[in-house]
């Protein structure tokens, strides 16, 4: 894709990013400690795709699912 909105998961992270570093913001002086802090924000948030879980969350369960899955 070519076009900004044919990719709108990309530009749905990059608004919830722009949230936190707004357009303009100089990246050079952001720490690791920022951005870890964002990581950790986006990564439990709940989202409507997931049914309301958050990465995190939907991560964990499918895991738990393909091990019950393996030993079964």
């Amino acid at each position: 894709p070519y076009h900004s909105w044919e990719r709108g998961a990309n530009e749905n992270i990059n608004g919830l990013i722009r949230q936190y570093f707004p357009k303009g913001s100089s990246f050079e002086n952001i720490t690791n400690q920022q951005i870890q802090y964002v990581q950790h924000k986006l990564n439990n948030r709940p989202r409507k795709k997931l049914g309301f879980l958050s990465p995190i969350e939907f991560l964990s369960l499918n895991l738990i699912k393909q091990k019950v899955a393996f030993v079964t």
